[in-house]
């Protein structure tokens, strides 16, 4: 039975969170002087409203969570706050439809970066601060936020850890859950800091370096310019936001253990960062020398931009500095592959993970062994640690959806008439949440505006689930996930 009592308590607290970020918004709005203030004002009047709703409904719920109570508060609080974000796109005119305002706020939120807006420049400082903000608080998760900081209004914190969080194997750094989300909201806010000063001392505005600094922590991608941070024409800002998506493509405990705890061996050995640096290598070498002996590229030139692009696909990122839908298409394949795998799982990105190409490596490994020995006992292993069978058999079935959701996707949207390029690189763009596609009619630098309303609907449930790992959305969709026993 679901504890509908204390999902409406919880979800009612964490609107409060939603209310705070709103607040911020308004009074930027209101001492810049924006034409959004009002906007604002009244997103923050509804999220108010439904957050004193749901907690009054909510009064003397049981404290008991169910671990179906835990897959369902967490897929709600993503789609409610996506909702309520949306209002400040549609009360401000600035985003009329809200299809496209809901598409927008998912977008942010999951950190895939999509846009269906082609001037962001046109915006207020305020609606383009909130974008950031959306993503930036959803890099390491709205629940998780909410773990770190409020600990005590989350019951039963673990499971909706484990249905938010993403990444087959889970590093604690402590016992507590809530030490361990405050260890890791710092390094974030570290790192965000860090990327901000770095690029207001190399030539961004304040305002600016705010933003593409939550947006490549967040490795989110929504920009304040229109050209993304090629609008500054400034190789120090971008290798300075290389270095940041690429911190923040890698696991946060590992930058924990190696930062704060001096553990730089540990740091190296590990196997999928190791598997991570090496797909980011092998790319740029390929497509740096792809650009300079059929595009006509100087070396630092290829090689910068070959780096910043591979770097923001690999991370899921989705910021740019060059145009790659004008490169030859074979780059557009390790791009696309490099989409596929993602980051490192307990990171910010997004993706397939590369915790899960090595274990993928690793049962592949073991089943040409065992054509030669066939009675040899043979585990599966990571970092030195043995993985469970029923990890392994998590990983086929996750891989399994992941297929069939991406190759759905493209079905639908070949009826629909979007080409075959942009449709499958689309779908992969949403279910690892990377953001820029690949192709002619939609390229990695131009808006999506030109979808149906039905292909984006899909795509705002598609970016949801692949935030989600997928399974902790699909499993709701099932029969017995709503059967009392």
């Amino acid at each position: 039975m679901i504890n509908w009592k204390l999902l409406s308590k919880i979800l009612g607290q964490l609107l409060g969170i939603e209310a705070v970020m709103l607040a911020v918004c308004l009074v930027m709005s209101i001492c810049c002087h924006g034409s959004d203030w009002l906007a604002f004002t009244f997103s923050l009047a509804v999220t108010c409203f439904f957050s004193g709703l749901l907690q009054r409904l909510g009064r003397d719920a049981s404290s008991f969570m169910h671990r179906r109570d835990a897959y369902l508060i967490v897929s709600l609080t993503w789609v409610v706050f996506s909702a309520l974000g949306a209002i400040p796109f549609v009360a401000s005119g600035y985003v009329p439809s809200i299809t496209d305002a809901f598409f927008e706020t998912m977008s942010g939120f999951t950190t895939t970066g999509a846009t269906l807006i082609e001037d962001v420049e046109s915006l207020p400082r305020a609606l383009l601060f909130w974008r950031s903000l959306t993503q930036w608080i959803g890099g390491l998760g709205i629940v998780f936020f909410t773990i770190a900081i409020i600990p005590s209004i989350i019951e039963g914190g673990l499971r909706v850890f484990s249905a938010e969080a993403t990444g087959p194997l889970r590093n604690k750094l402590h016992p507590r859950l809530s030490i361990t989300a405050k260890w890791i909201w710092g390094i974030y806010v570290l790192l965000t800091a860090v990327c901000a000063i770095l690029f207001w001392v190399e030539g961004m505005s304040p305002f600016d370096s705010v933003n593409y600094a939550m947006t490549a922590t967040a490795t989110g991608g929504f920009a304040t310019h229109n050209a993304s941070t090629g609008y500054f024409h400034n190789p120090y800002i971008d290798y300075t936001a290389i270095a940041f998506m690429l911190l923040s493509g890698i696991s946060f405990s590992l930058l924990y253990m190696a930062l704060l705890k001096g553990r730089i061996r540990d740091f190296f050995r590990n196997s999928e960062l190791r598997l991570f640096l090496f797909l980011i290598a092998a790319a740029t070498i390929f497509i740096s020398f792809t650009l300079m002996r059929k595009c006509h590229y100087e070396a630092e030139g290829a090689f910068r931009s070959s780096l910043f692009q591979v770097v923001s696909f690999a991370t899921t990122t989705g910021i740019f500095n060059d145009d790659a839908g004008q490169w030859p298409h074979i780059t557009w394949v390790v791009l696309s592959v490099l989409m596929f795998f993602g980051g490192c799982s307990g990171s910010t990105a997004g993706g397939f993970k590369c915790i899960r190409g090595v274990m993928v490596l690793e049962v592949v490994r073991n089943e040409l062994r065992r054509v030669l020995h066939p009675r040899a006992v043979l585990p599966v292993r990571v970092n030195k640690q043995p993985v469970p069978f029923s990890t392994q058999a998590t990983l086929l079935g996750y891989f399994a959806l992941y297929l069939m959701l991406c190759l759905l996707t493209y079905f639908i949207m070949i009826l629909t008439g979007v080409d075959s390029t942009n449709s499958i690189t689309i779908a992969l763009s949403c279910a690892s949440n990377v953001g820029p596609t690949l192709g002619l009619e939609i390229g990695p630098t131009m808006s999506w505006d030109v979808l149906p309303d039905l292909v984006k609907w899909l795509l705002t449930l598609l970016m949801l689930m692949g935030r989600l790992e997928i399974v902790s959305v699909v499993v709701l969709f099932t029969r017995s996930f709503w059967r009392d026993r």
